[in-house]
């Protein structure tokens, strides 16, 4: 059964991601370094590897974030990642539930972790940056900040309106018919259980978050949200299921986040939780971004913020 993600988009258009007015560095002539973000790519759509095929950086000293759900095929990740990266100065990876399936149609059989372990290696082939390498340090206007890449999945606490734990939520959700795929091929071996494993990625990486600069403020990298409420808008409230967990809640205070950015609900927006600014940064399905009649859109500015760049 197919999940409805595609299905779950907002009332209202996407928030606009065109860029204002681009100054030039003064030494070397070129528009100064930005901190991109982009998710969602999936380019097994022959649309959408376009796109990838035609993006490029405005400055050579730019950064790209690609928060997850690259592809499914291990070779389509590759071929976006390598694309990527020769391009972008530094590019950072956060994956998403699409990379971790184990497809069928997939000539990389591994599951679960080891699945996630030959992605990080692949990445490491590229010079990508993924949630178990040291944090780099963005370094251009409105720097420094730690980008910190997340990998945490989700436990089921998102739960339907009226159910009481993840049994009863999963119930709701099979008679509604929205149910991810990620239970059919999103394998959490070795771990019993994909909750259990996201237990273990939080306790993991709430550690090396601690151990970062508290006089540093972070850019947070999800493919999940890390905050319940931008699940609030979805068409099948079901499916929130599988968008996070509610242990991350206070996540972007406790770790000093000048920006989360995240992707996974093809809802591309920008919200602000508790002073915080949250970017949804997907580019989604074609069927999604040729409905709102916009074309794909690109990679999303996250710094230096917009009001600086055109102050």
């Amino acid at each position: 059964m197919e999940s409805r993600k595609a299905e779950n988009q907002q009332k209202s258009p996407a928030n606009s991601r065109d860029a204002p007015g681009v100054r030039c560095d003064e030494l070397t002539g070129s528009p100064p370094p930005r901190l991109l973000a982009v998710s969602d790519l999936h380019v097994g759509y022959p649309a959408n590897r376009q796109l990838i095929a035609e993006l490029a950086p405005r400055s050579p000293g730019d950064w790209l974030l690609v928060a997850g759900d690259v592809g499914e095929r291990f070779a389509d990740i590759e071929w976006a990642l390598r694309t990527l990266a020769s391009r972008y100065a530094t590019v950072v990876w956060a994956p998403g539930n699409h990379e971790l399936w184990t497809h069928p149609a997939d000539e990389v059989r591994a599951r679960g972790v080891g699945r996630y372990a030959r992605l990080v290696e692949l990445c490491r082939s590229l010079g990508v940056l993924t949630p178990e390498d040291p944090y780099a340090v963005w370094h251009g206007a409105d720097g420094p900040a730690v980008i910190a890449p997340l990998f945490l999945l989700y436990d089921y606490s998102f739960l339907p309106p009226g159910t009481n734990g993840k049994d009863e939520g999963l119930e709701r959700a099979y008679a509604a018919g929205v149910v991810c795929t990620d239970e059919w091929l999103l394998h959490p071996d070795p771990y019993p259980t994909r909750d259990a494993w996201c237990r273990a990625r939080i306790r993991l990486t709430e550690r090396r978050l601690a151990e970062i600069d508290p006089l540093l403020p972070v850019v947070l990298v999800n493919h999940f949200p890390l905050v319940r409420e931008p699940t609030r808008v979805l068409r099948y409230p079901e499916f929130a299921m599988w968008c996070g967990t509610q242990q991350t809640a206070d996540w972007h205070l406790r770790f000093n986040a000048a920006t989360v950015v995240y992707g996974h609900l093809h809802i591309p927006r920008t919200t602000w939780h508790d002073g915080v600014r949250f970017e949804e940064v997907s580019v989604g399905y074609p069927r999604e971004w040729e409905a709102r009649g916009r074309g794909p859109g690109g990679p999303r500015q996250i710094l230096p913020a917009l009001s600086v760049m055109s102050a």
